[in-house]
């Protein structure tokens, strides 16, 4: 139920920012930080030009469905008073959003394993199960500076292409989906999968491959898993801890 912000908007816009915001408490909640940097964006509904993202300069524990800030893919914050939007937030995502129209959700993150492997030649290397579904699914986007550049758009949406995960080189991670669930937990497994590569590897012993029909099964079966049953609970954990982010 919308409290009394919620009422400046349409109920299909308040129920993506309420969504929106607990991606970003949870994504403090599980130490996926990067202090107030990096971004996760959602489509206004029924828009295709239209995005919402934090303001910058808020910690992703002071996000809320209110304070989350309306803006178009040219760069035009939609929202009364000066708001301060990252200039990489808004380069990155909306060159995704205007160009992928499946996609609800873009989440970029600077975890620690995930920036360890954007660093390897070899990129990831899926080494168990949950890692298989990023198996030949992910995409590569060179190094090309602090992402403030339009003209970069191009490339990046270019290298994403049609996958629904991409590892920034020398940089971090980014996940999208069809909707803030879906690009969450997806960001949440492609941190575990990292985070098993290196583990893996720091122990010097020889690494275990599954059959690579088996890695291909394994992928399938996670493209036809129909929505995010997880999402329900997370937002469960959310409400007991702090239910502020729905203000």
């Amino acid at each position: 139920m919308a409290t009394e912000p919620g009422r400046r908007y349409s109920e299909a816009e308040w129920k993506a920012r309420v969504n929106l915001a607990a991606a970003y408490r949870l994504t403090d909640h599980f130490g996926m930080t990067t202090l107030v940097y990096n971004h996760i964006t959602s489509r206004v509904p029924f828009t295709d030009d239209q995005f919402l993202i934090n303001e910058f300069g808020l910690g992703y524990d002071e996000v809320t469905a209110s304070n989350l800030v309306k803006i178009d893919v040219d760069g035009n914050v939609l929202e009364e008073g000066k708001r301060n939007i990252n200039p990489a937030g808004f380069v990155i995502h909306s060159a995704i959003h205007a160009a992928r129209h499946d996609v609800l959700c873009v989440m970029h993150t600077h975890t620690p394993y995930g920036m360890a492997v954007s660093a390897l030649e070899e990129g990831l290397v899926p080494l168990q199960q949950e890692a298989y579904q990023f198996h030949e699914r992910i995409a590569y986007h060179e190094f090309e500076g602090v992402a403030v550049d339009v003209d970069e758009r191009e490339r990046l949406v270019t290298d994403l292409g049609d996958k629904n995960a991409l590892i920034l080189r020398n940089h971090g991670l980014l996940t999208v989906g069809s909707s803030v669930g879906e690009a969450w937990v997806r960001m949440w497994l492609l941190e575990l999968a990292c985070k098993t590569q290196v583990l893996a590897q720091s122990t010097g012993q020889p690494l275990r491959q599954a059959p690579a029909e088996a890695m291909e099964r394994t992928a399938a079966f996670f493209e036809g898993f129909q929505g995010r049953p997880e999402w329900a609970w997370l937002l469960r954990v959310l409400d007991r801890k702090d239910p502020s982010y729905k203000e």
